[in-house]
Order: C-alpha cells, then structure tokens, then sequence
C-alpha cells in the first residue's frame, strides 16, 4: 500500500489514495483563516485500516500549517478530535461548544 493525503483545492477537498486510486475524501471550504470541514468518507471496501483517521490527521495537520481554525461540522472529525484533545486548539475555544468540543481537553 502506497497510502498518500493530497489537498485538491479546485475540488475543495483532501483525498487519501492508495497509489492512484482515491480511497477517501474530506471535503473542506477556507474563508479568511478559517476551515470548514463538512463532510468525510472512506471507501466501504478499505473500511477498518485506519485510513480515515490518516486521512483526519492529513486534513488537520494542513489545517495547523496554514495557520487555519476548523469547523468541524462532519463527525468524524468531531470523534477524532475527542480522541486526539492534542489537535483541539485547532478549534476555536469560542467554537468548541457548538461541536460538543467544551470539555474535550480535560
């Protein structure tokens, strides 16, 4: 397996591959020194490898670079931000609570 995170931006998404096939996808939109993240999904026939959590990490560390806050709208990464509480800062504090973020980094 030869698995890569690829930021598409004219399609407005990250893509995990696998090779040359894309496996999954986090959708995201930017606006000032904000992103959006909506929605993600990971092929059914790939599910259980960890590839979506890959892909998670690959949005949010692009996200930490760019020096960008997260909206994380989609669940998933709600979830993975409950599991990692080292990557909430990425949320903004004022933000934290319309995700169910509040007590996360405790």
């Amino acid at each position: 397996m030869d698995i890569t995170v690829v930021d598409v931006p004219e399609r407005g998404r990250f893509e995990i591959r696998d090779g040359d096939r894309v496996v999954g996808l986090a959708s995201y939109h930017v606006d000032g020194d904000v992103m959006t993240l909506p929605h993600t999904e990971v092929d059914p026939s790939v599910g259980g490898r960890g590839l979506g959590t890959q892909l998670v990490a690959g949005v949010l560390s692009a996200a930490r670079e760019r020096n960008l806050h997260v909206l994380p709208y989609c669940s998933f990464i709600r979830k993975y931000l409950v599991d990692h509480p080292e990557e909430l800062e990425l949320v903004a504090e004022a933000d934290r609570p319309t995700f169910g973020l509040a007590t996360a980094n405790s």
